[in-house]
This record gives structure tokens, sequence and C-alpha cells, in this order.
């Protein structure tokens, strides 16, 4: 489904964390460029 697209993972502290995003959009075929975790208040 995201074959040849580029991601861009950001995740939130207290939620799903930037890796674990990163890690299903790679295994949806994405290509990951930059992963964060922050922390949004």
């Amino acid at each position: 489904m995201l074959n040849g697209k580029k991601v861009i993972a950001l995740g939130e502290r207290d939620g799903v964390s930037g890796p674990a995003i990163a890690a299903c959009a790679e295994a949806a075929g994405a290509e990951v460029v930059f992963t964060a975790t922050e922390c949004f208040v």
C-alpha cells in the first residue's frame, strides 16, 4: 500500500511511539526518512 512512499513517523510520548509507527510503515513498504517521539502538551 505504501510502496515507494517516504514517511515521517511522529509519535506521541503517552501514545504510540515513533519507532512503532515507523515499523508499521516499513512493513507496508514505505521508506521511513525521519522518526521522532515527542511530548505534545
